[in-house]
């Protein structure tokens, strides 16, 4: 290492689920029922994650209720007005909201992103997803979902029509002159007069650049288009591995597509998801795991299995193992990433579907460390130093009690090896991520 070149340092995000991961964490002593609808939930976990110098909280998002709301909370409050919320009672923690390319418009996600990053002095992220379940597509109006590939097409040109109106204004365009009376320099100001497969918009964006230029484009998708939208536009990926070699493969093939669209070898950070049950000791961590899974009704769990695998719940035997002949849900159509991390966990390790279950956490795909502090850090530190990963996208069994012992245990043990920061350097999400402020490129020299 030369002497300029600065360590590569560990980034975490901690994904705000409501109650927590697993889908029973609502119903522990300590939790709020109450707490996916209230902003001070959200604002007092983002406080924790904000102390311990995390990157982000990232909020998901849907646009129907997907889940069994008979037992689990959902993803209830829009995610730019509570991060909004959030921006107000912190001051460094990055901001990264999800918003589908397929029920939004263009100028919207522009507009409502770019006033976020504005509000936050710099703090905004998007994350960008193409949204595969049908009650979503009943919502707005349509009786089927869009296939994958028209999805992905549309994302494609829905986030290059976002990324042009964020770079309508050039950085120097406002002037403020009280002296001279001039306001903005229209000269520099310019209209994107986009016409394409999906969209025509005429803009320039109706506010000034923001203090990151623009915010930061994250994305979260595993399939073969959603590989390729990540390496076009995303500047951080929200993946999901079960399995290290699975993880660096991923990391590897996603930053060579990157680099052969002309993109810099540091122009994404890869971001797994990651959900920890932390104990004092192995058996303490595994008995918390085992005490939130007995708290799931199994109907739930086989239910919501069931949906993630595509098929019907009766085929499904909690002591037998997975059926052999599982293609993608929805004939390809489904949401492939939770599929295909769920199908190499449960044959790899040759789980019964109960066992399958209970490795999950009752969750939906993610991989689960069960364990102590050091135990936790370890693999982390060697997802990390491997390649295999940037950083996390934290998803503790329990808010906020398993991201506080997160934060007491796993983060002064990854500080004292060198790989967290103490303090933060910078005050926007690109400065935490190490990512450079984007130049702008207006694509129309006219002026507006």
């Amino acid at each position: 290492m030369s002497d300029t070149q600065v360590p590569r340092q560990l980034h975490l995000n901690v994904n705000i689920l409501h109650s927590g991961f697993v889908p029973s964490a609502w119903r522990l002593a300590e939790s709020d029922p109450y707490a996916f609808a209230d902003v001070q939930h959200y604002v007092k976990v983002a406080r924790i994650a904000e102390a311990a110098k995390f990157d982000a909280v990232f909020l998901a998002d849907n646009a129907a209720i997907v889940d069994q709301i008979h037992f689990r909370p959902i993803t209830a409050l829009e995610p730019t007005v509570l991060l909004a919320s959030i921006a107000a009672a912190t001051t460094h923690i990055g901001l990264i909201g999800t918003a589908s390319t397929s029920y939004n418009e263009p100028f919207n996600i522009a507009r409502r992103f770019a006033t976020l990053d504005h509000v936050s002095g710099g703090r905004a992220g998007w994350n960008v997803v193409t949204t595969a379940d049908l009650p979503s597509a009943r919502n707005f109006g349509r009786d089927t979902v869009p296939d994958h590939a028209e999805r992905y097409a549309r994302a494609d040109e829905f986030t290059s029509v976002v990324k042009d109106l964020w770079n309508s204004w050039e950085d120097d365009a406002f002037v403020g002159d009280k002296t001279g009376g001039s306001f903005v320099d229209v000269r520099k100001v310019h209209p994107i007069a986009h016409r394409g497969e999906f969209f025509r918009v005429q803009g320039p964006l109706n506010l000034p650049r923001s203090p990151q230029g623009y915010p930061v484009l994250v994305q979260a998708g595993g399939s073969a288009d959603g590989r390729e939208l990540a390496a076009r536009h995303a500047e951080a990926v929200f993946s999901a591995s079960q399995g290290f070699e699975e993880a660096l493969a991923y990391a590897r093939g996603l930053k060579a597509r990157a680099q052969a669209l002309g993109r810099g070898p540091e122009a994404i950070r890869v971001l797994p998801g990651l959900t920890t049950i932390i104990g004092a000791t192995q058996a303490q961590a595994r008995a918390r795991r085992d005490a939130l899974v007995d708290l799931i009704p199994w109907d739930y769990s086989l239910t919501r299995l069931a949906g993630t695998l595509g098929v019907p719940v009766e085929r499904l035997q909690l002591d037998a193992r997975l059926p052999d002949d599982l293609p993608l849900p929805n004939n390809g159509n489904g949401n492939h990433t939770f599929f295909n991390a769920t199908l190499a966990l449960a044959r790899s390790q040759q789980l019964t579907v109960r066992e399958l279950i209970r490795e999950l956490a009752g969750g939906g795909g993610h991989r689960v460390l069960v364990g102590t502090p050091e135990q936790i850090a370890d693999d982390i530190e060697h997802w990390f130093r491997h390649g295999a990963a940037d950083g996390f996208n934290l998803m503790p069994d329990a808010l906020p009690g398993g991201l506080q012992d997160f934060v007491d245990g796993v983060v002064p043990i990854l500080q004292q090896r060198g790989l967290f920061r103490t303090e933060y350097a910078g005050h926007t999400l690109r400065e935490h991520l190490g990512l450079a402020r984007p130049v702008g490129r207006p694509t129309n020299r006219a002026a507006a």
